[in-house]
């Protein structure tokens, strides 16, 4: 989420899909910008909006669905309504049955994000809620917002 030695943020040049987000009203709470909690729906909105666009989400008719079992975010600057939101997704793990994205809130045109955090989905059996394998066309999907390794300093 940042460089180790300076904890400075990256830019939005370091995600692989970006997924414009509305902020409301209702999103700012009495310290007059949008609630913590609401960050968390942006991640979650940004992802399975792209899921669902590429045709792999369908909740109601998989045999596997995805259960966000870990979640953490970090928060360098306040968004505000009537704010552009512009979330910024990558895909930092692909397991057999999870994976680990990395998000972050990008404020209007802004090149350094405003909050930046992580989530992690397991893919569990519709009827069972046990484990199972990352259904491949999601699994496709997924390899098309890796994150490039890191360079060799």
């Amino acid at each position: 989420m940042s460089t180790p030695a300076t904890n400075i943020p990256e830019s939005r040049a370091d995600y692989r899909h970006f997924q414009p987000i509305t902020t409301r009203w209702a999103d700012n709470d009495a310290y007059g910008h949008v609630n913590n909690v609401v960050y968390y729906s942006y991640f979650d909105t940004a992802v399975n909006q792209h899921m669902i666009e590429k045709g792999v989400l369908a909740p109601d008719r998989g045999t596997a669905i995805a259960l966000v079992v870990e979640t953490q975010c970090r928060y360098f600057a306040p968004i505000t309504f009537p704010d552009r939101v512009t979330v910024g997704v990558r895909v930092a793990h692909m397991g057999r049955s999870s994976v680990r994205y990395e998000l972050a809130l990008f404020r209007n045109d802004e090149d350094v994000p405003a909050a930046a955090g992580h989530y992690v989905h397991v893919y569990v059996d519709n009827a069972t809620r046990r484990p199972t394998p990352i259904p491949e066309d999601v699994a496709a999907v997924l390899r098309t917002m890796v994150a490039a390794p890191a360079e060799k300093a």
